[in-house]
């Protein structure tokens, strides 16, 4: 007899199923981050101040993610209509050491991170008289160790509350199918307390996908990707050097291995937001021998996020679509309209390189590189789509 074949489990990813994904600007206080906010979101929303608790309630934008291949297809097809992919950003306000026992605005605070889907940490590395720093000095690892050691508690207080309420179920005894489940759910839950009791995140463990159904409606805060962000001085981003990074690499290497640093400078960020046009601002970029990292920063939290695109294309609308990487055709169509999904019949495709490589559309038709694709096909980023459906029942 020929071996079994081996099934392969899919992964699913640790956080809220969908694509409609925020992230959230978290750091101490003082550390640049609703400045930071405002020159992302290119608005005056946030509350940027030299006191802790400048910002209160999130504040919420949308950012316009930058794609290269968007603006060739927008060049291509010159359409009436543009509409780009975004990326929705919340400032949250300042974290400060005992917040997961409600120090400052604590409680809120914790609760705001819940909301979001991933986290932009911001650490401060510059000196500045003038900011005061809620720990007294500069030190962005002590700071790193206060943030991660806060959140922990945090969820390990919330996932105590979870271990006591299954406990009550579990202690019922017996064989039911019900009770078989109640004690998986509640030997993943003493797994997940073990490990942030030994100081690891969440979203560090090897977890198999039964095991993440159960840490995802924790809404933890450690299951939730971090991009680092390294706040400089205008000076050290510019030579692209500043005595704290080794330290920062190595922290994060040993806390958060795998978890992206981008360097920015916001006070420069901020500066170049102040020029009349964006040719302005890229040729003080150029003068200066550097560039800004929003876009860097943009992308890689779509990456972090585990999001990815999709086209639709034509003389009307050249629209960017947002997925989850891993969405199959049928999925993906009912991000366009839910009647989609329901109706699904098939996907006519071709990947964004091919028409590139080609040239035009009428190019990748006489070479037979359009593809008719059915319900299991999983859409790869940059893929331009045609959705055909049923109609819709009444």
């Amino acid at each position: 007899m020929p071996p079994k074949k081996e099934v392969k489990q899919e992964k699913i990813p640790l956080g809220r199923p969908g694509n409609n994904l925020k992230s959230g600007i978290v750091g101490l206080a003082n550390v640049g981050k609703s400045t930071f906010f405002q020159a992302l979101t290119k608005c005056s929303l946030g509350n940027p101040a030299n006191f802790p608790y400048a910002t209160i309630d999130p504040e919420e934008a949308r950012v316009i993610v930058p794609d290269d291949r968007f603006d060739w297809l927008v060049q291509q097809y010159k359409p009436k209509s543009e509409v780009p992919a975004n990326l929705t950003v919340y400032d949250i306000a300042g974290l400060t050491r005992g917040a997961s026992t409600g120090a400052g605005l604590g409680n809120a605070f914790l609760s705001h991170i819940r909301a979001v889907d991933a986290v932009f940490q911001v650490v401060r590395c510059f000196d500045d008289a003038e900011i005061i720093h809620v720990e007294g000095d500069v030190d962005p690892v002590r700071d790193l160790d206060i943030i991660s050691e806060e959140l922990r508690i945090k969820d390990i207080e919330f996932v105590e509350k979870a271990h006591e309420n299954l406990l009550k179920q579990t202690r019922r005894g017996g064989q039911s199918l019900e009770m078989k489940k109640l004690k998986e759910e509640q030997a993943t839950v003493e797994k997940i307390l073990e490990m942030l009791k030994d100081g690891k995140d969440v979203r560090k463990g090897d977890w198999v996908p039964k095991e993440v159904e159960v840490i995802n409606p924790l809404l933890l805060l450690t299951a939730k990707p971090v991009v680092f962000l390294v706040n400089l001085s205008e000076k050290d981003y510019i030579r692209q050097k500043n005595k704290h990074l080794p330290k920062i690499a190595e922290w994060v290497k040993e806390h958060a291995t795998g978890d992206p640093i981008i360097p920015i400078s916001v006070s420069f960020e901020d500066r170049l937001t102040r020029f009349d046009s964006e040719a302005e601002a890229e040729e003080e970029c150029k003068k200066l021998g550097t560039k800004s990292a929003l876009p860097k920063i943009v992308t890689t939290m779509r990456k972090a996020l585990q999001l990815g695109s999709f086209f639709t294309t034509g003389t009307d609308e050249v629209r960017q679509w947002t997925i989850r990487t891993g969405t199959k055709a049928p999925q993906a169509a009912g991000v366009i309209h839910g009647d989609f999904e329901k109706t699904f019949i098939q996907a006519i495709v071709y990947n964004y390189s091919v028409l590139k490589e080609e040239g035009d559309e009428a190019t990748v038709k006489a070479k037979g590189k359009v593809l008719t694709k059915g319900k299991e096909y999983v859409v790869e980023d940059g893929d331009i789509l045609l959705i055909k459906a049923g109609a819709a029942k009444a």
